[in-house]
């Protein structure tokens, strides 16, 4: 998937509450969503679904029962609910428990200090799920790189993934007490950015991988700038098909998620054109 398709389209969003919570490392909070409002949820098909969740503008009074086109059709701008995407990390339709996993920088940001904070009871609106990665069991060998934002991606795709698969997955963490355990028989070779720039660390690892013979799938994701990178090595130095790889960015350095997702339609055709060439 070189791009997340949006979510499904949905006039009433999923209301979820709190189930519980779990600190899973220093910067990685786990929360917990059922309840019956999860009813028409589903999810499987993919290891990198997603939803959008909404979080209420400061002061914003919203018409019952919620609806969102007509908030968007009959309110200012500043007061519609930002939205925030995450993975999912786990789905379990039996007891319609939703499992989201949400990097924590203290204060930072909007739905890192409300993951912290969440209590079971809680209510959360959210859309979706959409997504479009699944491992290919016909590929050769599997590689996965991301950062922190990527890792319920990876994790959900190593757990997916046979035992006997061949395996490269990379994931940069903040230092070694973000290492998590996964349900996984592969090895994660976890590498810790300490004071490095965003992703540079995975750039070293993939380029110094000695590639294995065969197809291989593809699936790298975290930060645009990293990404854009190890795309251009992929495609343009190892002659990874496009189809093979997939390549997003969740996130850019300087940019909320307000002002990445209005760019990132045209940043990726802009990445795309750059790195494919005229005959490609």
């Amino acid at each position: 998937m070189t791009d997340h398709r949006p979510p499904r389209r949905t006039r009433k969003p999923h209301t979820a509450h709190v189930v519980r919570t779990e600190r899973l490392t220093p910067h990685l909070q786990r929360v917990v969503l059922g309840g019956d409002g999860l009813a028409a949820f589903d999810a499987g098909a993919y290891t990198d679904h997603y939803v959008k969740v909404l979080f209420d503008a400061p002061g914003a009074r919203y018409p019952e029962p919620f609806d969102l086109e007509r908030i968007r059709a009959e309110l200012p701008r500043a007061q519609w609910p930002s939205t925030r995407t995450y993975t999912v990390r786990a789905w379990d339709g039996q007891r319609r428990e939703l499992t989201l996993d949400f990097v924590v920088h203290g204060e930072q940001g909007l739905a890192g200090p409300w993951a912290a904070r969440a209590r079971p009871g809680d209510t959360v609106r959210l859309l979706g799920p959409g997504g479009g990665h699944a491992p290919d069991p016909a590929a050769d060998w599997h590689l996965l790189a991301g950062d922190d934002s990527a890792l319920p991606a990876i994790a959900a795709t190593l757990e997916a993934l046979p035992a006997d698969a061949l395996v490269h997955a990379f994931v940069e963490v903040p230092g070694p007490a973000d290492e998590q355990r996964i349900a996984t028989a592969a090895r994660v070779v976890w590498l810790h950015r300490g004071d490095r720039p965003v992703g540079a660390a995975l750039v070293a690892a993939v380029r110094a991988l000695e590639f294995p013979p065969g197809r291989v799938q593809a699936f790298v994701h975290g930060e645009a700038g990293f990404v854009k990178e190890l795309r251009a090595l992929l495609r343009t130095e190892r002659g990874v098909p496009r189809e093979d790889l997939s390549a997003s960015g969740y996130w850019r350095l300087g940019h909320d998620e307000d002002g990445w997702q209005a760019a990132k339609r045209e940043w990726n055709a802009r990445v795309e054109a750059e790195q494919e060439g005229p005959g490609r």
